[in-house]
């Protein structure tokens, strides 16, 4: 595999374990999960040297990731704009908010910067076939890649999975499995056909050490986009946690390579019907636990027992953030919100940031000077028929 210079391999975050690039899975000493780990002390990256490359996709962050940019499985992913929303800034009564859109990837999703990395490194070591479980943003973008790359891929979706998913798979040439039940569901259905196939490798989240590694460039481009000013406050839509650990790792590159002093507070926003992060962070616990009977109208971050649970509320902790559910209503009220007010579209799962944002300031959470920043994390179009059925439910 061809690998960037200062990239030293995979790092297991509990033990400190060591693996080579292409290893997939937990760590076969204590069963943690893999991190890229790089030399930091081999990278000379100054903000004069960034802002004289293209704005023109995430592998401008060569030095910070583990693959060398001609090698890479990219349809010009990443560089998305940050938007600028005073209407919502004044609703949340901040100096400034932004919507950094990640709805406008090539599939319309966050998904594509991880998985530009994860089957980089299937495709890097001889690879044939990746596969994964997915709510169904991630299932496309993983299908997108493959078929560029030459892969095959395998794709297990819950039922609920929205139609524009289902039919993007199979468009882009992706063997899809649609489980009856919910993610979980999926997960289980999943596991059992990797099992049976050894040809096929994960880009699961966190199975797959790549997707939150592609996914920390959203965060640098935010900081570079705000010339270098560090946000207040960044706010996910959570599932599964992947943008928050990317988030939480971005956050510590920029201060170790002095490019920055500060860091934001990430936030996990998630549906009242299903958050195991908040409510560990309620309970006082280091790591998640199961959601029994999880039941929101966003499926996108309908994940009941995440896998990298207690390394998602760790980032939460180590950058001073926090957690906050709302409900379905309020979900669906803040996606119509930003759309009429600022233009921008969100699924409704994504729209959890804005809700998030919301409820958090209603707490008293912010005084009034802060620059917040909501990440969307797919586009609207994607599940554009819940919220015009909420509108309709509305009498408009």
């Amino acid at each position: 595999m061809e690998t960037t210079d200062a990239f030293l391999g995979l790092e297991c975050v509990d033990c400190g374990a060591s693996a080579d690039a292409d290893h997939v899975g937990r760590c076969p000493e204590c069963g943690g999960l893999f991190d890229p780990s790089y030399d930091y002390d081999a990278i000379d990256l100054e903000r004069e040297s960034l802002e004289s490359r293209p704005f023109d996709s995430m592998w401008r962050y060569e030095e910070l990731l583990p693959f060398a940019g001609e090698t890479v499985v990219t349809t010009d992913e990443g560089a998305t704009p940050l938007v600028e929303c005073p209407s919502l800034a004044e609703e949340l009564g901040v100096e400034r908010v932004y919507v950094k859109d990640e709805g406008r990837n090539p599939t319309g999703t966050i998904r594509d910067r991880g998985q530009s990395v994860a089957v980089t490194a299937v495709a890097e070591s001889g690879g044939t076939d990746v596969a994964l479980a997915s709510t169904g943003n991630g299932g496309q973008s993983a299908a997108a890649y493959a078929g560029r790359a030459g892969l095959e891929s395998h794709v297990y979706l819950p039922s609920r999975s929205g139609f524009s998913n289902k039919a993007m798979v199979n468009v882009h040439g992706g063997d899809m499995t649609v489980v009856g039940g919910r993610y979980d569901d999926a997960v289980g259905a999943f596991e059992e056909g990797l099992a049976e196939h050894d040809e096929w490798r994960s880009v699961q989240a966190f199975s797959t050490p790549y997707r939150h590694e592609g996914e920390k460039t959203t965060l640098f481009e935010i900081v570079e986009q705000l010339e270098w000013a560090v946000p207040d406050a960044v706010v996910y839509p959570t599932g599964g946690g992947v943008g928050l650990v990317g988030g939480a790792k971005a956050a510590t590159e920029l201060q170790t390579l002095g490019l920055v002093d500060d860091r934001p507070s990430l936030y996990a926003a998630q549906a009242e019907g299903c958050a195991p992060v908040v409510d560990a962070i309620a309970d006082g616990r280091e790591d998640t636990e199961p959601v029994e009977t999880p039941d929101t109208i966003c499926g996108g971050i309908e994940v009941p027992d995440p896998a990298a649970g207690s390394w998602v509320l760790e980032a939460i902790s180590e950058t001073g953030g926090g957690a906050v559910a709302t409900d379905d209503q309020d979900v669906l009220e803040a996606g119509v919100t930003v759309a009429q007010h600022e233009g921008l579209e969100m699924t409704p799962s994504a729209a959890a940031a804005a809700a998030g944002a919301w409820e958090l300031a209603e707490r008293g959470a912010f005084d009034g000077d802060e620059t917040v920043v909501l990440v969307n994390t797919a586009t609207g179009n994607k599940e554009a028929d819940v919220l015009r059925s909420y509108l309709m439910s509305q009498g408009v």
